[in-house]
């Protein structure tokens, strides 16, 4: 059997990569997740933590 040329098949898989890269970064990087804490949320801890059997 031929062996196949490597080039085309990785030249093919780059531009795929690239194309998915610079569509879906502007969508990623807007995304704003529902857990986030708000900067004005920050409480300070009243007690130090501590494992419950020490």
């Amino acid at each position: 059997m031929p062996q196949l040329n490597p080039a085309p098949w990785f030249l093919t898989l780059m531009t795929a990569w690239m194309i998915i890269m610079i569509l879906l970064t502007p969508k990623l990087l807007k995304t704003h997740f529902m857990t986030e804490p708000k900067l004005d949320t920050n409480t300070k801890i009243n007690q130090p933590w501590t494992w419950s059997w020490y």
